[in-house]
């Protein structure tokens, strides 16, 4: 064949190919004079020619390659804005607190319980002007269903009576420590995500439930090495309140409401929430009026202000009256100023503070009688608290109260010189975790160096080595790393080695 027409035919298959790739042939002169540049020629050694075109088979590759690739966006690895990772000292810290949470509840006989973290939303939305029906993280879910992140517990557990349709008996004391979701300005001490211990009383309408509820408060703070000095617990009714609007013309209808406006004042000045008192009709003079018996701070105050007969004094003097008996007078202090920033609260109200005035309320609750009536059910005596895992751990930080979790909790590290001494190994693993040893096994093959450095690291107060001498004479190495003396162990006495050490 002739070596010129050879050569076309080349060219020929080679636009061909580059079609069937996807890439567009142009009849316009430039552009095959620019396709005849991009397919120069080269002569062969024996005098033929060939297109470079063909010769480079990664042409369409390398075109490819020269585009701009989208940026890989980089994973932020903070959690999300007011949440929390909890890496293991944070559990370790976590389950310290959750765990005198649970021990005060049963120590006062209650039962725990829990409910979904993901409610229906029309469960938080009362109209009261209420703070957390502002800071829900709230949407639609794929159902069209209105849902929400519980803020708070009590509504659930409110929710959970009524579905029982008068099957629970009364009276009953629940308790939870359920994650509660705000979107709200992050501060010391408070976040957009918190856990809380909730402590209900549900079918009492004496003080002694409101009592009872603060004495477990007391204890809780006691356990963790708390005083009457470090802490105080403001109490107060809302029928103080009640009774300074009535005497003032007030609608009782606007009561709830008022108590929530109240409650901002602590946070803001009167002038900054005068739009909402003209919405209510609440005139600026008032409120002033109300601040003005708010501010008194004793009982003899309060009895001038409001009059012996009056129901608010009469339940504050029993409650101090059970406060005395119960041995926590000291903690308890007078303040008609707390009202609480929830709508449902009817009676006593009472928060838990740091006395030093450096952090937010520790915790806070009340009675709240009425709340089954706002979701359609019978009206339930019912009082209870919530105790936040944030401010408290602030505060112990604060008093230097708080023990090291750096430990992990580990008692024994096991492992074996030799891998064919691995099953050795988990033999006497098992047979300590049998005997209630929290055991961990080295799962690979290291020195002994690393070993105890890995021991030390845990904590952990023994390591076992398991070698080939001591094991054929059906024996076991131990170390006390707290002073590195070394024993053996029979094989056959293990579990009674760790039940010495347990009780040690």
């Amino acid at each position: 064949m002739n070596p010129s027409r050879f050569a076309a035919m080349i060219a020929v298959f080679s636009l061909a190919t580059l079609k069937h790739n996807g890439v567009r042939a142009f009849s316009s002169p430039l552009a095959t004079r620019s396709f005849s540049s991009t397919t120069t020629v080269l002569r062969m050694s024996s005098g033929g020619r060939v297109s470079s075109a063909v010769q480079d088979k990664s042409l369409l590759d390398k075109t490819e390659a020269n585009k701009k690739q989208p940026k890989k966006q980089k994973l932020d690895t903070n959690p999300p804005k007011g949440t929390r990772d909890f890496y293991p000292e944070d559990m370790r810290m976590r389950n310290w607190l959750f765990e005198h949470f649970k021990e005060v509840a049963r120590m006062h006989g209650f039962a725990e319980y829990d409910s979904p973290v993901l409610e229906s939303e029309a469960l938080y939305t009362r109209k009261a002007g209420e703070e957390v029906t502002e800071q829900l993280y709230n949407f639609v879910d794929k159902g069209d269903r209105a849902v929400a992140l519980r803020p708070e517990m009590t509504p659930s557990l409110a929710r959970m009576v009524m579905a029982k349709k008068g099957g629970l008996a009364l009276p009953f004391k629940w308790f939870s420590i359920p994650q509660c979701w705000r979107y709200e300005r992050m501060t010391r001490g408070r976040r957009r995500e918190h856990f809380q211990w909730n402590m209900d009383i549900w079918g009492v309408s004496q003080e002694t439930a409101e009592v009872e509820l603060i004495r477990a408060m007391v204890t809780f703070f006691q356990r963790v090495g708390l005083s009457s000095e470090d802490v105080g617990i403001k109490v107060n009714s809302r029928l103080v309140i009640s009774e300074v609007l009535t005497e003032l013309g007030i609608p009782e209808d606007l009561f709830a409401a008022t108590c929530v406006l109240v409650d901002k004042l602590e946070k803001v000045p009167i002038d900054a929430i005068q739009d909402d008192l003209n919405e209510l009709g609440l005139e600026k003079s008032v409120v002033e009026k109300l601040l003005k018996v708010l501010t008194n701070n004793s009982l003899e105050a309060l009895k001038e202000a409001l009059g012996e007969e009056s129901q608010a004094v009469q339940q504050l003097e029993r409650l101090f009256e059970l406060a005395e008996a119960y041995g926590i007078a000291d903690w308890i202090v007078l303040d008609a100023s707390v009202v609480r920033g929830l709508a449902y609260y009817t009676g006593v109200v009472f928060e838990a503070f740091d006395r030093r005035g450096e952090l937010r309320a520790i915790a806070g609750g009340g009675r709240y009688d009425k709340l089954l009536e706002t979701f359609g059910g019978d009206p339930t005596p019912a009082v209870g608290f919530g105790f936040g895992d944030a401010v408290i751990v602030e505060l112990l930080k604060d008093r230097d109260l708080l023990p090291s979790f750096d430990a992990s909790g580990i008692d024994c590290v096991v492992f074996a010189m030799s891998q064919d001494l691995y099953g050795a190994a988990l033999k006497v693993a098992t047979q300590l975790r049998e005997s209630g040893l929290r055991v961990d096994v080295v799962l690979e093959n290291r020195k002994a160096k690393w070993v105890f450095k890995h021991a030390d690291r845990l904590g952990a107060s023994y390591c076992f080595v398991v070698g080939a001498d001591e094991y054929a004479n059906g024996e076991v190495s131990v170390k006390d790393l707290s002073d590195f003396k070394q024993d053996k162990i029979k094989m056959d006495d293990l579990a009674e080695w760790a039940e010495g050490v347990q009780k040690s």
